[in-house]
């Protein structure tokens, strides 16, 4: 659901009015999206803005171009009647959508501000949809990352289920950051890429502003329904509850600061080696030029 604004975009048709033909493919996680990027197989990716930050760290340029999300609407949920608190996680299984994926990145950091290392815990890829709650249900795991629709799916059918960390609102990412905002779904690219396609991606940014004041103005029902059907779930109030969720956290223009990037910065320097961390020139990130205001 954190990625919807795309494929509402293209429901709406706001990628054809701006002359865009655009093609989305779902991946199982953001590993495997920069995969696809630098592998040649898809030209932009919408993932979190912590991936341009991680790279930079490896020495390859990535640069977020529109910001979706003010929240990145993780959260770690456990169905074991063990594990209390993040701290009991330790020697515990705890799914992620993918291995190195910002789900994986999210744990890492919870896990390391309560006294846990990343490798005392053990991995395990579930995807972020009915993969999750087929781990969840069927005690494959102890705990695992998740987004709405999923939580709400799994706080219906398990009811021993709790929310051990969450960043789905303002107070959740205070508690976890001790910020207001942070960063987190995005569209990015290779720096070749947007040199050599700037009215592409000129015109992404705009369809995707339009999508975020148009799901700002609407409900959370007229929402769903522009969603294909094939990306919808049954149960539809709690999928509407998650949408109700979802316009909380979209960003209002587009834009990412240099705060929220000193921010993920700060939070990737607690899970990535701290010295290359450090050396990143963040302004090389991430770029505003193309978010102008959409009347």
């Amino acid at each position: 659901m954190i990625y919807w604004p795309i494929t509402l975009a293209d429901s709406l048709g706001y990628y054809r009015e701006g002359g865009l033909s655009v093609s989305i493919q779902d991946l199982q996680g953001g590993s495997k999206a920069l995969e696809a990027l630098f592998g040649g197989s898809t030209d932009v990716v919408c993932g979190f803005y912590d991936h341009t930050v991680q790279m930079a760290a490896q020495g390859r340029e990535l640069r977020a171009f529109v910001s979706l999300l003010r929240y990145p609407g993780l959260a770690v949920t456990t169905t074991s009647p063990d594990v209390k608190t993040i701290a009991d996680l330790k020697g515990r299984n705890v799914g992620v959508s993918a291995a190195g994926s910002s789900t994986h990145l999210f744990l890492n950091f919870v896990l390391a501000q309560n006294g846990v290392k990343p490798e005392q815990v053990s991995i395990v890829q579930v995807g972020l949809g009915s993969t999750a709650v087929a781990a969840a249900t069927r005690n494959r795991i102890d705990a695992e990352v998740l987004t709405d629709p999923t939580v709400g799916l799994l706080t219906k059918q398990v009811s021993s289920l709790r929310i051990l960390a969450d960043t789905r609102d303002g107070d959740g990412v205070r508690r976890a950051f001790a910020v207001d905002t942070y960063p987190a779904s995005v569209l990015y690219s290779t720096a070749p890429w947007l040199a050599a396609h700037r009215e592409e991606a000129s015109k992404l940014t705009r369809a995707i502003v339009r999508t975020l004041q148009w799901m700002h103005s609407h409900t959370a029902e007229e929402i769903r329904d522009k969603m294909p059907p094939s990306l919808r779930i049954e149960d539809a109030q709690v999928e509407i509850e998650g949408v109700r969720s979802l316009k909380n956290m979209l960003s209002e223009d587009g834009k990412l600061t240099a705060k929220d990037a000193e921010t993920v910065k700060r939070v990737l320097g607690t899970t990535i080696e701290a010295v290359r961390i450090a050396n990143i020139d963040l302004s090389r990130t991430y770029t505003n030029e193309f978010a102008s205001p959409v009347q």
